[in-house]
């Protein structure tokens, strides 16, 4: 199985995806996914000029010593254009040997450890009628469990809420404001309010999507703790790890962290320490599943469970392949799972299902989704840029 072509296929049929396409000489593919919102361009660069050379003429089938040529070879190493490149080819060569062996995927990562994945959606509005609306809808799709995000009283725009429409801006980023005291003051009866609404049983989540300091976080974390979350995101920017040490003396509502990291050094001390409760690591910006599978077994030794990065801006590649992963390990938690638009599926034809509030990548050999070039060649790239914040006195923030 050597590889003869690779192919870099940017299309943007709802959004920007990155796709590197691997062809052996005997007529076998691999798709993996290399989508770094905002900055796809950085990967496509990357891939064509400095990793697609190292592949021609490579066995297929070595890929932990092509993960690892790749991540050592470079010297510079890390970063998450680095890393989801590395990712691309890792699942593109996974695709690869399960198409080989006739088989899904996830039974070449040892077979099925339960029967579908429990997924969550995102539920959001900008007053409480509309977030109930939101939630409702969500239940109806088959969701049980869901993603809480709401406006904040004074506050124009507030990150996570569907109906801003400002997820993306085509031409400059989208200016978005913030003020972490009303916000702190504001989430806890959001929350009140849904459970009063849905009651105990449902499971809810929240991303404060990296804005708070530790002693923030730790507040909020505290008064949370009546609602019973499934998880409390993102609390507090986690690149300073010793910070998750105060949040942790003061709150028992779980934390999850770790959609911006890329490697298991990010991971290091906040798994050992026991810091966190769920790797929130995407396939497609952890290395692909050879590393974050490393990393999941790091911290299923301290009963630290996944629950991988979904978004929308994951493309389909990406998604199937965190199922194939997920369905595999012990010590899978929950899967993030954005559904993708109509256009994007006419591109990426997928395999796996969605029932009963469950994913299931499905039995195609494979990790099950085939490109159709030819329909992802009508949506050419468009640039587009995440929002950013800044306070009522001007200064940037965390968005």
């Amino acid at each position: 199985m050597i590889i003869d072509r690779a192919e870099v296929i940017v299309t943007s049929p709802d959004r920007n995806f990155v796709t590197l396409k691997l062809t052996t000489g005997d007529g076998l593919t691999g798709l993996g996914d290399a989508t770094l919102n905002g900055r796809e361009l950085a990967v496509v660069a990357y891939l064509r000029d400095h990793v697609v050379p190292l592949l021609l003429g490579r066995d297929a089938g070595r890929i932990e010593d092509t993960w690892q040529l790749l991540y050592r070879g470079a010297y510079w190493r890390r970063g998450p254009v680095t890393m989801a490149a590395i990712a691309a080819v890792d699942v593109a060569l996974w695709d690869i040997k399960a198409k080989a062996a006739g088989m899904p995927l996830y039974q070449l990562l040892g077979g099925a450890s339960r029967t579908g994945l429990l997924a969550y959606g995102h539920a959001s509005g900008s007053d409480l009628p509309e977030l109930f609306d939101s939630v409702r809808r969500h239940r109806e799709l088959g969701y049980r469990a869901i993603r809480i995000q709401t406006g904040v009283p004074g506050l124009k725009v507030v990150y996570g809420i569907a109906s801003n429409g400002t997820a993306e801006a085509d031409a400059l980023p989208v200016e978005e404001d913030w003020d972490t005291r009303a916000y702190l003051r504001h989430l806890p009866a959001v929350f009140e309010a849904v459970r009063n609404e849905f009651g105990p049983e449902l499971p809810l989540l929240h991303d404060a999507h990296h804005r708070l300091t530790p002693i923030q976080a730790a507040r909020l974390g505290q008064s949370l703790e009546p609602y019973d979350l499934f998880w409390l995101e993102d609390c507090t920017p986690a690149e300073n790890q010793e910070a998750l040490r105060l949040v942790r003396r003061h709150t028992v509502t779980p934390l999850a962290i770790g959609e911006v990291f890329n490697t298991v050094f990010d991971y290091q001390q906040i798994i050992r320490e026991q810091l966190i409760d769920y790797v929130r690591g995407a396939v497609t910006h952890t290395g692909g599943i050879t590393h974050l599978r490393k990393v999941l077994d790091f911290a299923a030794q301290y009963q630290i469970k996944s629950g991988m990065h979904g978004p929308a801006d994951i493309s389909p590649v990406g998604m199937a392949a965190a199922l194939h992963l997920g369905l595999a390990i012990h010590n899978f938690g929950i899967q993030e799972y954005m559904m993708h638009g109509a256009r994007t599926d006419q591109v990426f034809q997928q395999s796996f299902t969605w029932s009963g509030g469950l994913l299931h990548p499905g039995e195609r050999p494979g990790i099950g989704v085939e490109l159709d070039v030819d329909e992802a060649g009508k949506y050419p790239y468009v640039r587009a840029y995440l929002p950013y914040n800044r306070l009522a006195d001007g200064t940037v923030h965390d968005w």
